[in-house]
Formats: structure tokens, C-alpha cells, sequence
């Protein structure tokens, strides 16, 4: 099981995220992770273990405060243990597409093998290859 949540509006998307990730951590603790639009840039901030420590990552690297658009991410571990790379969000190679999943894709080994040639992945997890899929289209 993992928590998902997407926003869009006038709010400060991270108002919105932030307290719906932390409704949502029931459903993933193992990481935590959200992504957002800032200046035509996807801005990414993950981290293992709670929304807490996300929280506190967040007070300490350059992210954008405020934004209208983003999305979030519970992580259960499911491919791959429990680290700041396996926490969702995913960007592809090209950083204009990212993804969050709730799932099992039970043929990512392959497909990953396939995409290997082309492309850099960064975790272990089986939801990168979506991205990295998308970018191929």
C-alpha cells in the first residue's frame, strides 16, 4: 500500500500535501516524498522513514515555499528497501516527468533490462520505469 495525493489551485500546494501526506502515512511508512512545479522545474524532496522527517528535510535543503501544483507520495516498501532513493517521486531522464505509484509492476526487471541502454535509473524500485517508459512515447 502506498498514499498518494495531487494538488492544483490557488492554495500553496505545499498546504495542501504536506497535511494529507500526513493523513495519509497509515497507508506507507517506510519513506515520503513530494514533487513540485516551481519556475517550470520539477522541484523533488524524498526521504526515508516518516512525514516528520520529509518535514524537517524540507526546513533544511533550498525548496520552493511556495508553488500551486505538486504531488505526494506514502511509500510501503515494496521493490527495493526503504532509502531516501527509493521514495517516490521518480523523474525520468530528462526531469520533466515524474511519478508516484501504488503498486506491484511484477515484470520491472525486464522492462528495466530493456531501458537500460538508454537510460540512467537512480532507484530499485519497479514505479522509475513508468517514468522512464513515458519518456520513451
Amino acid at each position: 500500500m502506498c498514499g498518494i495525493v495531487g494538488y492544483v489551485g490557488e492554495t500553496n500546494a505545499l498546504y495542501v500535501l504536506i497535511p494529507a501526506l500526513q493523513r495519509l502515512e497509515y497507508r506507507g511508512y517506510d519513506s515520503a516524498g513530494i514533487a513540485v512545479i516551481k519556475d517550470g522545474k520539477i522541484k523533488i524532496a524524498k526521504k526515508k522513514g516518516k512525514i516528520s522527517q520529509l518535514i524537517s528535510y524540507l526546513s533544511e535543503i533550498d525548496f520552493p515555499t511556495y508553488t500551486n501544483i505538486g504531488i505526494g507520495h506514502t511509500r510501503w516498501a515494496t521493490h527495493g528497501e526503504p532509502s531516501d532513493n527509493n521514495a517516490h517521486p521518480h523523474l525520468d531522464c530528462t526531469e520533466k516527468i515524474t511519478v508516484v505509484h501504488n503498486g506491484i509492476i511484477e515484470n520491472f526487471a525486464e522492462i528495466k533490462s530493456e531501458l537500460l541502454s538508454r537510460h540512467s535509473f537512480s532507484s530499485e524500485t519497479d514505479t522509475e520505469v513508468i517514468a522512464h517508459l513515458i519518456e520513451e512515447e
